[in-house]
């Protein structure tokens, strides 16, 4: 519970400081710039205090982080710059809870109770209260639609990746092995680091190929690194570093659903943080709707 609560705070601050240097870097450069530090303040622990890459449950913790760290991350990183982290985290955090439902139905073939499919009505209802006042100052409706889009794919990952966690943490448990919550974010953000190597790359290599196409291309000025820095840590240590060694912590010695409940209440704590740095002041309606899926999320886990 205490770890869980722990999370929440941290994954809270980390998206605010994301919202920062996604503003300042660009997206893709901000979530690879703090994985790879991240990256490396995990590797420290892993190989110096937990298991390094042994554990049992590579294999599991890898594809968890190709998910969740990869494909998830790219998504809400995504997402950060075309509608905030405030609404950014409520899609990405909100719709994982029902998603990770439906993941389990699916694959462990665990069935949805009608008041599981009420609750997951209830998150739908909240989350779409919440986006849609925040549509006329978000500017552009393409890039409304495409945040919303990439906030989706960002809970997709999210879901998706937290039931991939449980299961190595069975494996690892069936072998009679242990794996500790640092060990366990060290192997997740490896795989989720190599993903969003190999997107980066690709872009730099469309981006590059784009450039000669043109006959002059404008000179850019370099990234304000400066500024960035700071927040750029802040995101790594509060994030995939402390922030997801408490998660996988916590998912180790309590159920999914009861860690996933806490943990969706992120979006209420993102609030007055956004409040105060970014000056971001909710809708009412925006508000509402997001105090109603956090409540729904939080039931649904429970349940």
């Amino acid at each position: 519970m205490i770890l869980a609560i722990i999370t929440t705070f941290l994954f809270a601050t980390s998206a605010v400081s994301a919202g920062r240097s996604t503003r300042l870097l660009g997206g893709s450069v901000a979530n690879f710039a703090r994985l790879t530090l991240a990256t490396v303040f995990l590797a420290l622990w892993a190989h110096g205090f937990g298991q390094g890459l042994g554990g049992g449950a590579l294999r599991w913790f890898l594809l968890s982080g190709i998910i969740g760290f990869g494909m998830g991350d790219l998504g809400l990183y995504g997402a950060y710059p075309r509608i905030g982290p405030r609404l950014g985290v409520l899609l990405c955090l909100c719709l994982s809870v029902p998603i990770s439902a439906l993941i389990e139905f699916i694959w462990l073939g665990t069935a949805l109770s009608m008041a599981q499919v009420f609750w997951i009505t209830v998150i739908l209802v909240g989350v779409v209260m919440a986006v849609v006042p925040e549509r006329t100052n978000l500017g552009h409706e393409r890039q409304w639609l495409s945040g919303i889009l990439m906030g989706t794919v960002a809970a997709l990952g999210q879901g998706s990746g937290a039931v991939i966690t449980r299961k190595g943490y069975m494996t690892a448990q069936a072998l009679g092995l242990h794996v500790d919550g640092g060990t366990a974010a060290y192997q997740r953000i490896l795989g989720g680091l190599g993903l969003t190597l190999l997107v980066l790359a690709l872009v730099r290599l469309v981006k590059r190929a784009h450039r000669k196409k043109q006959i002059s291309s404008p000179v850019t000025s370099s990234l304000p690194w400066k500024q960035a820095w700071p927040w750029v840590v802040i995101n790594a240590l509060s994030g995939p570093a402390i922030g997801v060694a408490c998660f996988q912590w916590a998912l180790a010695v309590a159920p999914t659903g009861i860690v996933m409940a806490i943990i969706a209440t992120t979006p209420l704590a993102v609030i007055p943080l956004t409040w105060i740095i970014d000056k971001e002041r909710p809708h009412i309606y925006s508000l509402f709707g997001g105090v109603l899926a956090v409540s729904g999320a939080v039931a649904l886990a429970l349940i």
